[in-house]
Order: structure tokens, then sequence, then C-alpha cells
């Protein structure tokens, strides 16, 4: 069958798609350790919530009305409007429902986004997303419909105590110039934990402002919710940000509920995106976040319930690696939200793809950190050197899984002597 240049591009294997068939194929396994894909944590307190609050729904004809009807392109009004009002006052943002539109997962937000603003440009020029740092999240690097729409810098590395680090944003080195349509970031970031300073954030809202292109954040980890967040930090929005949200990591993955808060010119793009592409959103997450602002829960849980289920998951993680793994050449960046750890093998005599293929092969399943380093145009040896931990699985898998990855790397070193 010949397909279309788009129908090339889109049929090619992935890193994202490795990654989401390695987590299918895990569930499917029994006794794989699955320490590679995204999926949350099942935290009981969340699974009870869930649990009740889908029967009060149900006995309440509101579950009923979100599946037996289609909202509009938009997304359910009322958890517009609810959430539009819960920002305003919980932080004082300008915003009205105007500013907010829905998307089936932030993953198909960011294809949207992406093409709205990179790629072949009406005048024939073609303009580029930059990624302040790289690594960044792996569900970037193929979701333009034109090739080449990502530019990236390496990060500045600090050595922390404890064999840690944490990367900062190069400001000497960024530039950005016209052939650039939009900046880029997630914080906290998928796949290192690290989160941008208030700081940084502000910096790359000034070369944002001053190049007159808007500065994406992708804030699926973040605060206000689910607040996947360790640091002190202050949320970020203005009409020239565009923030992009998720219900995934409150622990709804299945309802593939996106949330972009945007000016409202952004607003009514994605709006007709969605529209053309699949008619409406999905209802059954925004009738259920609605239903937990109204409650006041959302929040709540996210600081009470999320947020510290995670930070104990991941304290005992770098606690377990540690222990396992005491060779000087390995580092763990610093735990400062999402739900994974970012590894640092230094001076590793194998890339990370040939330890993801023997960690594999033992039954234990990682991301390599190849798949991370989006628009780099140079061969670094970091680039070769990561790979992504998730941390949400039980203290036992853990532990069975961590071994294994300590074996593998002490192989892999005394292969290089």
């Amino acid at each position: 069958m010949q397909f279309s240049k788009f129908g090339e591009k889109f049929n090619r294997y992935s890193g994202i798609t490795r990654l989401m068939d390695d987590l299918n194929d895990g569930l499917r396994t029994p006794g794989a350790i699955m320490l590679g894909g995204g999926n949350p944590a099942a935290i009981p307190a969340m699974l009870d919530y869930f649990n009740q609050a889908s029967a009060d729904m149900l006995a309440n004809g509101e579950l009923i009305a979100a599946l037996a009807n289609y909202d509009g392109p938009q997304g359910k009004n009322s958890f517009i409007k609810s959430l539009a009002a819960m920002l305003k006052e919980t932080y004082g943002w300008d915003i009205s429902e105007k500013n907010i539109s829905l998307t089936n997962g932030s993953q198909s937000g960011f294809f949207y986004l992406f093409n709205l603003l990179a790629g072949q440009q009406p005048d024939g020029s073609h303009k580029k997303i930059l990624l302040p740092i790289a690594p960044e999240y792996i569900g970037y690097g193929d979701a333009g419909i034109d090739d080449d729409i990502f530019i990236s810098y390496h990060p500045e590395i600090e050595l922390l105590e404890n064999r840690q680090f944490k990367y900062h944003v190069d400001f000497e080195q960024l530039k950005v110039d016209d052939s650039v349509a939009a900046i880029c970031a997630s914080r906290p970031t998928n796949p290192t934990g690290n989160v941008l300073t208030d700081e940084e954030v502000r910096k790359l809202d000034k070369l944002a402002r001053e190049n007159n292109i808007p500065l994406l954040i992708d804030n699926a980890y973040g605060l206000p919710f689910p607040n996947i967040i360790f640091e002190d930090v202050e949320p970020f929005w203005n009409e020239n940000t565009i923030l992009c949200m998720s219900l995934s990591k409150l622990g709804l993955p299945g309802v593939r509920c996106g949330i972009v808060i945007a000016s409202e010119e952004v607003t009514q793009a994605l709006t007709n995106m969605n529209g053309i592409i699949s008619l409406a959103p999905s209802s059954v997450g925004p009738a259920i976040a609605n239903h937990m602002i109204e409650k006041g829960d959302l929040l709540r849980l996210s600081s009470e319930v999320i947020k510290p289920f995670y930070k104990e998951k991941s304290l005992r993680a770098v606690e377990l690696l540690q222990d396992a793994i005491d060779d000087p050449r390995f580092r763990i960046h610093k735990p400062e939200g999402a739900i994974f750890l970012w590894l640092w093998f230094d001076e590793l005599p194998i890339t990370t793809m040939e330890l993801y293929n023997r960690l594999k092969a033992r039954g234990v399943l990682i991301v390599p950190g190849e798949y991370f380093f989006i628009g780099q145009e140079d061969e670094w040896d970091h680039a070769h050197q990561c790979l992504r931990m998730n941390y949400v699985q039980d203290d036992e898998a853990m532990q069975k899984g961590i071994k294994i990855i300590a074996e593998e790397v002490k192989k892999a070193y005394s292969e290089s002597k």
C-alpha cells in the first residue's frame, strides 16, 4: 500500500511507541518489573475516592450523561468554568472559560500546538520549537507533521552532594531568532524530575515576550494538580504562556483528558482543531474532575495524598539505588518532581540502549536515555549514559529491579577493563 508523506512519517516506529508497547507488554507479562512506562501509581486512597465518586455520579445521573452525550469542541463547559474560577480565585490569574480548552490527552494537545506554531509557515519559511533543556519528554520527538521542528541545548550540570546532580538552563548559549516559533519546557520535567526555578521561568518568559513568541509549559505533573512537585516554586501563567495540564497523573490516565490554558486566540484555534479532528474531547474525565472541584477535593487530594505518596516513594527509590550501586561514576538527578528518577552512569562503556536490551532480557523494563535528547545536532556522550526509571512500583518489585540494574551496570563497567 502506498502511504502519503504524512502516512510514511507517522508509520515510523518511534520512541514513544516503543515505550507504550513495553508498558502494554509488561502489564501482560507475569513477573515483568515495570520501571519504564509512565503509568501513575495505583494509590489506594485515590482508587477509593474514584470508586466512590463514580458511584455518586452514577446515582445522580452525571456519569451516564457524560457517557451518552457529546460535549462541544472546546470541551465540557461545566468543568471549564469551574476550573477557570478555581484558578482565578487561587492564583489571581486573569482568565475565564475563554482561556481553557480540552483535548483527548495532553499528547494530543501538544501535537496540535506544535503543528499550529512550528513547521512550514505561510511565507515558506520553516520554524522550530526551542527546548531550552534536553533531555525532554520523549513524546515530543515525533509530534511534528514536518520533520526537524525541534532545536535544543545542553543543560548546565550542577554536581551535588550524595552522588546527585541537577540540570539548569544554560542561558549563555540559548539563542532565539526568527526561526523559533515557541519555547517549550516541562515542569517538573519528564524524564529527569528537574524543576525549572522561578527565576529560570521568568527568564524564559522574558525571552519569549522579547521575540513575540509563546512560552509553552508542560505542567502534567505540576501545580496546582496533581502537585507531584517537591520544590517550593510558584505556578506560572500569563496570556503569553500556554500552560498544558492533564488528569492522567491524578490517577486517571484512561480518561485521556488534556487541559490547555492559553490566550483566547489559541483557545479558539484548538477548539477548531478539535472539531475537525475528533468532533469533541472525551467527557468522562472532565465530569469527574468537575465533581472533584465542586466537592473541594481536587487541590486537597493533590496536596494531602498524591504529593506525599510520590515524595516518599522517590526518596525510597534513591535510597535503594545508592545502596545497590556504589560506583562513584553513578549519579541520580535530584528528585524534584514527576514520577521518574534520571540515572547517570558516567563513562559507561555501552550505550543505555544496549543496557535497556540487557535489562529487558532479564525482565526489567526501563527507558534508554537516547530517546530524550530531542533536537540535538551533535553527539554528546552524556546522552548515551542516562536512563529513566519509574519509581511507582511496590517496594519488593523496586528492590528486585534495582538489584538487576546494579548487576548489569557492574558487568558493563567491568567489560571496559
